[in-house]
């Protein structure tokens, strides 16, 4: 046991297990994965110039993220692949840490190992992590700073604990460079952290003067990015805030956390049956009503979804929701499945809830670790996830919350969730974890495999069509693959939240009436689609003289089937 602790082989583990998942689904393709394209390109651009050039899509400043991918791209070469390969090694390293903050945070080892599983196993941070996307060395930041602060809390010396939160400031004001909102751990956390430490004037002001240091990098760094050209700034205050749409993206948003954290939030299922007969019937009736609002057929319907009640990222056809393509996706998740997620997540969250307000000493206290107590695991971790919602609000009135937005409250809160558990029901996870982890596990290998088999046969398509002599800019194959398409004609994606250089953006011109619709045509001005990619064979005017593509689809025999359509009622010559 002392040689597995002083390996951290429980961690390293954690991490491997990220690695081997990522293999299984086979995360190969030369297109975007969603918004992942565009930055592919710029870590291309930094990796063959040495500079920094957005081209009107990013919203990050991405940072750090783009001399990782530059990096890959010396090592091996430029493709998709290879540069997204950096993510995955950022995720394996995070799950590390993540398991070793854990354990800080006073879970024991057995017990840290089961909530990192459940966190980084889960299908979202693992289609997240095959890709270029900012979240994950968003989250990154954030864990590691996080890790820092715990470490100051405990730390003996004076100096140990300086030591430790100029490393928290270090680690999250470079490497939340990535995403912005990573910088609440500068902004937030350490503050948190240095209120607990008020006491020990030698370390209170080098860590203020650490934070404030941290705190002027992110000025510099937020100054220089409103000065680039072709980046999207975000803006903190909306002209406009429609309180009900907000009101509902943030319903949404708190029923995707006991999903996403599933092979936990079932463990508090058996407290419901344990609890008095009234509480018992109130979860109940609640569930039942709750269930009947949603899959009644009423305009009610749309408000309270059932189970995934992800946004964009995983639904019932198990592909990125906002493809813009032509046609329905074949059905991914039966609505029986979708209703029994519902169920555990739903009763799991009414059992937290009442251990939360029953507190009860867990059956072998003896057995549980020391660490930081829960007061100090409060103040540092609730003004942060407080923080982080707060900003989402400008974000929810405007484009909508998709679930990653949630990653960074969901892993500082991750550590309360499990000490909930370990201090008032059980000392000791059960051995069901493992087995709950390993299917959601299983459900995030499958969501990726297909995700990225979908991919590769709209590439497949596109080959077909550029044989036959049309060019990639008479097609419509998609946002993502357009993106790519626009940016081999173009500097940068005509978007209207550019700012920099003035004028940029140029509206673009509907296509010709009677043509099909091409989604986000105003994004693509050098696109004008003859043909489209489409699930149905009936979409816009029909099925076009090329032979269709199929793609892989796990569990299923099936293969889905994608069609190339065309966009125009005469082709024209």
């Amino acid at each position: 046991m002392q040689l597995t602790q002083r390996l951290r082989i429980p961690a390293v583990c954690c991490a491997l297990a990220v690695l081997l998942c990522g293999v299984v689904s086979r995360p190969i393709s030369t297109m975007s994965f969603v918004d992942d394209g565009p930055y592919i390109l710029m870590a291309h651009t930094l990796a063959t110039t040495g500079h920094i050039v957005y081209n009107g899509w990013a919203t990050a400043m991405l940072g750090w993220q783009l001399y990782l991918g530059a990096a890959f791209i010396k090592l091996f070469g430029f493709s998709f692949t290879a540069v997204r390969s950096s993510t995955l090694l950022v995720a394996m390293l995070l799950a590390f840490i993540l398991q070793r903050t854990l354990v800080l945070a006073g879970i024991t080892e057995r017990n840290a190992t089961i909530g990192t599983l459940a966190f980084v196993l889960s299908p979202l941070y693992l289609m997240l992590s095959v890709s270029f996307m900012t979240d994950i060395a968003g989250l990154f930041a954030v864990v590691v700073c996080f890790y820092g602060c715990l470490r100051a809390l405990q730390s003996r010396t004076d100096w140990a604990t300086v030591a430790w939160l100029w490393f928290s400031v270090l680690c999250n004001a470079l490497c939340g460079t990535s995403r912005q909102i990573a910088w609440l751990g500068i902004l937030v956390m350490l503050p948190c952290a240095l209120w607990l430490l008020r006491r020990r004037r030698r370390v209170l002001i080098p860590g203020s003067i650490a934070t404030l240091a941290g705190a002027l990098f992110i000025f510099a760094c937020m100054h220089w990015f409103s000065l680039q050209p072709y980046a999207q700034p975000e803006h903190l205050l909306v002209n406009r805030f429609p309180a009900g749409h907000v009101f509902w993206e943030l319903v949404h948003s708190l029923l995707d956390v006991p999903f996403l954290l599933l092979p936990l939030i079932a463990l508090f299922l058996p407290s419901v049956r344990r609890s008095r007969p009234r509480v018992v019937a109130t979860v109940v009736v609640t569930t039942l009503a709750y269930l009947f609002v949603a899959l009644y057929p009423s305009h009610l319907r749309g408000n309270f979804p059932l189970e995934p009640a992800l946004n964009d990222w995983i639904n019932v056809h198990g592909t990125f929701e906002f493809v813009f393509m032509k046609g329905v996706p074949p059905l991914f998740l039966p609505k029986a499945l979708q209703i029994l997620l519902l169920l555990v997540a739903l009763g799991g969250s009414f059992g937290f809830l009442i251990v939360l307000f029953s507190p009860r000493a867990a059956s072998e206290p003896g057995d549980a670790p020391t660490g930081v107590s829960w007061h100090q695991l409060l103040v540092l971790t609730a003004p942060f996830v407080v923080a982080n919602m707060l900003l989402l609000l400008p974000r929810a009135a405007t484009t909508g919350i998709t679930e990653r937005y949630l990653l960074e409250p969901i892993v500082v809160a991750l550590p309360c969730l499990i000490r909930c558990y370990q201090d008032r029901v059980n000392v000791r996870l059960p051995a069901v974890s493992f087995v709950l982890i390993a299917c959601m596990a299983f459900f995030g290998i499958v969501l990726t495999h297909d995700l990225f088999s979908f991919y590769r046969a709209r590439v497949a398509l596109v080959e077909e069509l550029n044989a036959a002599g049309v060019p990639a800019t008479a097609v419509d194959n998609g946002w993502e693959y357009n993106t790519s398409v626009e940016l081999q004609h173009a500097a940068y994606i005509n978007n209207y939240r550019m700012v920099l250089p003035p004028h940029a953006y140029t509206p673009t011109p509907p296509p010709p009436p009677g043509n099909c619709p091409m989604s986000d045509f105003d994004e693509f001005p050098h696109i004008q689609p003859v043909y489209g990619v489409s699930f149905s064979p009936d979409a816009c005017y029909g099925l076009a003289s090329f032979a269709p593509v199929h793609y892989s689809r796990w569990p299923y025999r099936t293969p889905g089937t994608l069609y190339v359509v065309r966009y125009v009622p005469t082709l024209k010559q």
